[in-house]
Formats: structure tokens, sequence, C-alpha cells
């Protein structure tokens, strides 16, 4: 731009102009492998003392029923057939028992104590039990939303409206990420055996307003992760590397002339796609694992499993990828809740215990959030009157476990009432949750901002969140 078509821009169009520009010139330097481009987000480096360098956030999709899992109520057993006493559900929202009869229903399998302290857990879960002594159960998790998509929406990114960005993608933004050869953000999903569970959709991981580069990367759980990764007969890498090059040098001088941030991004996404040719064979060459290691996590490598994808959420932590979350599909249980239920447990439960000691053992767990969580919990009233039977959808209730980054290990935090209808004691929010993540990444939740639509917009929202310090060593 030359000084006299500066001189005929109106001040508001060169200002504008001018601060895209700027931010063109800051997330081009983020994304350049010669200026540490993996290394730092827009925060640099993070405001507060870092206990986590990165998160694995494993969503069990569709709603787990923690009466069957993590809290058990013997009252609850004690009522059930009988109906569910009125004072506990009158004016409440509920999603597909709305105006029918509710009746208790007592939890369907037994429970058991285990670790030091005696840590109360359903007998579907006897791999976890084992490493009960590391990890912390928040029985008082609760949650705004109360259907599937949005209530994914809002565990993801702390809005029910669609369009905001996902977890993963603020975190990548404000932090960047290590892994230069691999995404800083990645999804990884698998489905249970026998069930057609609801569609994940893309939104889940969208980097919403923010650029283009903090999107989740989905790889696939079978077969090629990434689509194209081979070369066609005939193109050699070096070949592919020279059309990356002349491709982005076209992008270059487009994005000098319109000054457009998503051309950077564009630009880095070839770029990073190139690299990725390279990375992610070697990501998923699991030869050197030892036989020992397969054993533990109880699968057959690239087999498409939630096992699977634990040990190559555990791989790609060793590379510096920021964000990696796993979806297991297939927990929502309005019926055949004794059938399916221990179908689902069993999948996850040896592949939580392997991921969690095997991220011990490598020294990975200190500076590693885990955390496992679904989108909502199920109703203390059984779901149908005749056949098999199930829980409803409930926001009200639910369980969760975190372990590693400083995270109280043998903890146990909150409890609901006596038929497990609502959290009662140390009430959690998404939002705590969220904001809890972010402070034992560094970044202090109700500064991290980004202006959007005039106003400032936060993962952990403008409610008041809160860190939730009772479990933080």
């Amino acid at each position: 731009m030359n000084e006299k078509s500066i001189c005929s821009l109106p001040r508001r169009t060169f200002l504008g102009r001018s601060s895209l520009g700027l931010g063109s010139v800051a997330l081009a330097s983020l994304l350049s492998p010669g200026l540490s481009r993996a290394a730092s987000g827009v925060l640099g480096k993070p405001p507060l003392p870092q206990r986590a360098k990165r998160v694995i956030w494993l969503t069990m999709a569709g709603g787990p029923s923690q009466l069957e899992l993590f809290d058990h109520k013997p009252k609850l057993a004690e009522m059930d057939g009988k109906p569910m006493p009125e004072s506990f559900t009158k004016g409440q929202q509920l999603a597909q028992l709305q105006g029918q009869q509710l009746v208790c229903q007592g939890p369907q399998f037994k429970f058991r104590r285990f670790g030091k302290n005696g840590t109360e857990l359903s007998e579907l879960l006897p791999h976890l039990g084992s490493i009960v002594d590391e990890i912390c159960v928040v029985r008082s998790m609760t949650t705004d939303a109360i259907n599937h998509d949005p209530a994914h929406m809002f565990m993801n990114t702390g809005s029910q409206i669609a369009g905001r960005p996902s977890m993963g993608a603020w975190v990548t933004y404000g932090l960047g990420s290590v892994a230069e050869d691999l995404p800083g953000f990645v999804v990884l999903m698998s489905t249970g055996k026998g069930r057609s569970p609801q569609p994940i959709a893309a939104r889940q991981w969208s980097s919403g307003f923010l650029p283009s580069k903090y999107q989740g990367v989905q790889l696939r759980a079978k077969g090629d992760p990434v689509l194209y990764l081979n070369n066609p007969p005939g193109v050699t890498r070096d070949r592919q590397g020279a059309d990356v090059t002349a491709i982005n040098a076209l992008n270059r001088r487009h994005e000098a002339l319109v000054e457009d941030p998503e051309i950077a991004a564009r630009i880095a996404q070839y770029e990073m796609a190139f690299r990725m040719q390279a990375s992610v064979p070697d990501l998923v060459d699991v030869s050197g694992e030892s036989a020992a290691t397969l054993a533990r996590y109880g699968c057959e490598p690239g087999d498409g499993t939630f096992a699977s994808n634990c040990l190559l959420a555990r791989r790609l932590a060793e590379r510096g990828v920021r964000f990696i979350q796993l979806y297991h599909r297939d927990w929502d249980h309005h019926s055949l809740l004794r059938e399916e239920l221990p179908l689902r447990a069993a999948e996850v439960d040896r592949a939580c215990m392997a991921l969690v000691t095997d991220l011990k053992e490598r020294g990975l767990l200190d500076d590693t959030l885990v955390v496992w969580a679904g989108e909502f919990g199920r109703t203390p009233m059984k779901q149908g009157n005749k056949g098999p039977v199930g829980r409803d959808h409930h926001n009200k209730a639910m369980s969760i476990w975190l372990a590693g980054a400083g995270v109280k290990p043998g903890f146990v935090l909150g409890a609901t009432d006596e038929l497990g209808y609502a959290a009662v004691d140390q009430v959690v929010t998404v939002h705590d949750l969220h904001a809890t993540m972010l402070e034992r990444l560094g970044i202090q939740h109700d500064a991290f901002s980004v202006k959007f639509q005039g106003l400032d917009a936060r993962l952990s929202g403008v409610e008041g969140a809160k860190v939730i310090g009772e479990i933080l060593g």
C-alpha cells in the first residue's frame, strides 16, 4: 500500500485494515516453524503456575448413569418400584418423563469399596477401582442442558449456542502447542458394539469465532487416520512439497492484498498437512510398544476401540499435542440399561486404568490433566414400564472423575440427595470445571476472553465460575 493510497483512505477504514494486517503478522509468526510457531499461543508464557501441559478429555457420549457407576444410593434401592416423592421433582424440568408417573428405580448393580479410603464404585468398574487412589471422583457435577446436542455443546464450549469455540480450541489459542508435526487439538472417536448411537457433530470441536487453525482435527480410528495421507502413484514427497510451497506462495501474495488472517491459517494448514504425511504413520505405528503395554490396554492396535484410542492418546501426549479428546459413544440407556451398561463399562474400564497407569509410569501424569465425563447424568426414576427399562436424561446430578496435574488422588468431592436426584453438597458446574482446567494449564479463566459481537466471550462464562479448589493439591 503506497503513501497516496493510504492518504485516500478514510481514518476508520485505515485503522480497521491496519489492525487486520497486524493480526495477520502476529498469527503468521505463531504459525512459522522458524519462529517457534508451535511453542506459544496468544498468551505467551502462562500467567499462572502451570501444573498441566496438556489435557486428555474422555467423553462418554450419551450420558452414563452415575447411579450404576459412581453414586451409590441405598435409599433409592429401598424405594425401588415406589412413587418418586413429589417434593424432589415438583416444578422440575425433565426430558422424556415430563408429565408421566414417576417411579423410583434402584441401582441395577452392586457397589464395592476400593482403595485406601474405601471409595465406593460399581462392580462394573474393577480396573478403575484398582487405581481409585490415583483419581478424584466428583459426585456433585451439574449441567444446564437436558438433551444431547445442546448438552454436548455446553460441555464442550460453555454455551448451548452453536458457533462458540470448543475447549480444545480455547486452550490451543491461548497456549499453542509443542507438537511441530501434529495438530495441537486432536479428536478420536469410538463406538460401543451392538447399537446405533447418535452422531457427534464436528461443531463439537469447532474453533467457533477463533481462527480456524485452532479447530480440532479428527483422526479416524480405523484405516488411515487421515484421508489422502499417502501420495498417489507417481507423486514423490519432494514434488508434493514443491506443490505446497507454490500454493502457499500464491496464498501469501493474496494475503498481502486482502489482509485476511484466515489466509495465514490456511497456509499453516497446508504446511501442517504436509508434515502430517510423515508424522502420522509414525504415530500409529505401535510396533515399538511392549507386549505388556498392549495387554494392559487390552486392545489390538488400530482396531478402532476406545482402548486403542487411549493408547494413541498417550502417544499423542508424548508428542506434545496440547488437547486430546476421546469420544466413546452409546451410553444413552433409556432402555436396556441392565443389558447394555455392562458392555459399555467393560469397553472403557480397563482402558482408563491402563491410560492413567501408563501416564504415571512414563512421568506424564504429573503434568497431564485427565477428565472423564458424559454430557449429563441419568434420573433416579425409571423409564419404561414393560420390558428392559432404563433412565432418562438428567442435568441436576452427574458424576465425573479427574486425574493428574496436581488433582488430589484418592479424593471424593460432593454428594447428591438420598435418592440421587440433585447435587446438594459442594455443587460443581460445567463452568467451574472449565475454570479448573484452565487454572491447571496456567490460565486465569476470568481474564481469558475474546471480543465477540461486542462482548467479552469466555470459555468459563460470565456467571461467576470458580476454580474447584477443594480437589487441587
